[in-house]
């Protein structure tokens, strides 16, 4: 008879070939895994059945045994513990990616320590100095244990998400994070674009969309039009330095001003601040849930100068954020503008991220567009799940899939021309993969070499861009000013990232680079902190086999002991004797062991000295079975 190969509708027929591929989202407030699982993408869970992990890391002083090795928690623990000791409890650190301190809004509103450090700014911890890339790390390798978990075996590659205004150091950034967590990037794509993939697949939706992204830190909206698979990102906008975390900040700046202390928070210390910045979130999530604008929510907060009274109406909070909720108006016209539409050229707006579920964003987005808003997915999951489904495309395990992504690059990229002006080279929303080019010449007879300054932005001066690389060009053999022909080259990958090439025309001379953002950062400082990471790794492989030893020993020894109470009496005594005394030595290893081989060991000794009385057992269950029963009556 011939066997048949079953698989999942779309998936290889061959379990080999399979690869097991994820989506990131990597949030400012939380992040998730996803993948595709029997065809359809889902979010992975932790042991606890949550989906969701806080993107908060708190570190805790190194050991005292000598090994100096630094411990941290990460996620819900991190985040169960920030009150007792926020200025280690590290929290939106994605608007610290590929940042220096002098670009952050707010920065010293944080509950913890941001340095001035040359290029990208760092965290003072206790554990030392870290880096937003190393804290990164931490919340993409917690999220790749689950994977792996989930799924017994080790992960391929993953999608991970950036909000669409990243710049390139801010994406460079995402992707050393994900290569100290050991995780192969497919490629970065944008949160808005993300969610439109898994819009677009669940609902069969085509047409013009906007997808509004409000997120815990940062706020993104996006253009998109959707034709038979192919998701073309026409115009990208939003805010690096919005989200819900302003909107929690500018309730309470409103709440203590109407306590009457509307000095409290300056002079408050890092725990009170925290303690009130968690309580105006929690009013917040309150009123997500209050139908009537002027029924209020209230909350007794008790910090250092006394109790706090905290109460508000859903109408007082939409007053007190409406400045906020302006902005991302604001960049939703701007992004319409640069598509050439108008409002009623949309025919559905998505709503992404965890702050789109507060009313008065709802409704101030469906008053501008005038028609009802797209929420049938989680605004939490519809990211990582987008993300899913395009690691699943780019992995080959859907072959037949007919996604295509067009995404754009949010700002625009070019090059520093005499007087300290910026030549556009690549302007902001170029569909990528893209390749540019624009010829150039030299500036004085007899020049022999090129500066090229690669600036980022939509500026024209060279001052108010990004820097983002410098190189030169030399051995341009001596000619008249403007005899020469350069020809400057952009290229852009996949995931927004840039490499820049001049070529002399004349003479085929050339010079290359890969645009690397300095934020700080050297090859050798990324080597170091790869190689502490990889022992970081090795340490929390071994805590976990540790776990897992001692779970397989309790569960040993609890089918040991029933084993024992229905038919001990098949031993004799010495036999009886000598399983207790296993017994008895497995839970001792167990309890005061670190290694979890010893623990395994001691596992396999009780396996083999029950081994006799599992037979014995197994006679005694085949002969009550046959007991009573003719041989030809079966």
């Amino acid at each position: 008879m011939a066997l048949l190969q079953i698989s999942e509708p779309g998936q290889s027929p061959n379990p080999h070939e399979r690869r097991v591929v994820v989506g990131i989202d990597l949030g400012t407030t939380h992040s998730l895994v996803a993948a595709v699982r029997h065809g359809v993408s889902e979010c992975l869970p932790d042991e606890q059945g949550r989906v969701i992990l806080p993107s908060v890391v708190r570190y805790l002083p190194p050991d005292t045994d000598g090994a100096g090795a630094a411990r941290r928690l990460i996620g819900w623990q991190a985040l169960d513990n920030q009150l007792q000791d926020p200025g280690n409890t590290i929290v939106s650190v994605k608007r610290l990616m590929g940042r220096r301190r002098s670009e952050v809004t707010q920065v010293d509103q944080l509950p913890y320590t941001v340095l001035d450090r040359p290029g990208m700014a760092t965290v003072d911890t206790s554990a030392g100095e870290k880096t937003p890339i190393e804290i990164s790390a931490e919340i993409l390798a917690t999220l790749r244990y689950r994977a792996e978990d989930t799924f017994n075996d080790d992960l391929f590659g993953a999608v991970i998400t950036v909000p669409a205004y990243f710049d390139d150091a801010q994406r460079q950034a995402t992707k050393d994070a994900a290569e100290m967590a050991g995780i192969h990037v497919m490629r970065l794509i944008n949160e808005p674009t993300a969610a439109a993939i898994a819009y677009g697949l669940d609902n069969a939706s085509e047409g013009t969309y906007a997808v509004f992204d409000l997120g815990g830190g940062t706020f993104d909206v996006s253009i998109l039009k959707l034709t038979q698979g192919v998701f073309e990102v026409v115009a990208t906008g939003g805010d690096s330095a919005l989200g819900g975390d302003d909107y929690d900040r500018a309730l309470l700046d409103w709440l203590m001003s109407q306590a009457g202390h509307p000095d409290w928070l300056a002079q408050a210390s890092a725990l009170d601040r925290a303690t009130l910045q968690r309580a105006a979130k929690r009013l917040k999530e309150q009123l997500s849930s209050v139908d009537a604008p002027d029924t209020s929510v209230a909350e007794d907060v008790q910090i250092a100068q006394g109790t706090v009274q905290l109460r508000v109406t859903p109408a007082e909070f939409a007053a007190a954020t409406q400045a906020l909720t302006a902005r991302t108006l604001a960049a939703v016209r701007k992004a319409l503008r640069d598509a050439g539409l108008s409002k009623t050229d949309i025919q559905g707006v998505v709503m992404v991220g965890g702050s789109t579920r507060m009313p008065a964003v709802r409704d101030a987005v469906q008053a501008f567009f005038g028609q009802p808003l797209l929420t049938n997915l989680n605004p939490d999951e519809v990211v990582a799940l987008g993300a899913a489904i395009q690691a699943n495309q780019l992995a080959g395990n859907n072959p037949n899939g007919e996604l295509l992504l067009l995404d754009v690059i949010p700002l625009s990229l070019g090059i520093e021309t005499m007087g300290g002006l910026v030549e556009r080279i690549v302007p902001r929303n170029t569909t990528i993969p893209a390749a540019l080019a624009q010829d150039f010449t030299t500036y004085k007879d007899g020049q022999t070499a090129l500066a090229l300054h690669v600036v980022q932005g939509e500026r024209d001066l060279v001052a108010d861009c990004r820097s983002l690389a410098r190189f030169e060009l030399r051995g341009i053999p001596p000619m008249a000013a403007g005899a020469a022909r350069i020809r400057v080259t952009f290229t852009i990958d996949a995931d927004g990232l840039l490499s820049v090439t001049a070529r002399e025309q004349g003479t085929g001379v050339e010079a290359h680079i890969d645009v690397k953002p300095a934020y700080g950062l050297s090859d050798e400082q990324i080597a170091k902190m790869l190689q502490d990471s990889f022992t970081t790794a090795q340490a929390d492989m071994q805590a976990r086999a540790l776990v897992e030893a001692r779970v397989d020993a309790d569960r040993m020894l609890l089918a040991t002991q029933t084993a024992l109470a229905a038919d001990g009496d098949l031993l004799t005594a010495t036999d009886l004797a000598d399983i207790r005394a296993l017994m008895q030595t497995l839970r001792q290893v167990a309890a005061e062991s670190q290694s979890a081989a010893d623990i395994e060991a001691s596992t396999q000794a009780l396996a083999k000295g029950t081994e006799a009385f599992a037979a014995q057992r197994m006679n005694r269950g085949i002969s009550r079975a046959l007991a009573g029963r003719h041989i030809e009556a079966m």
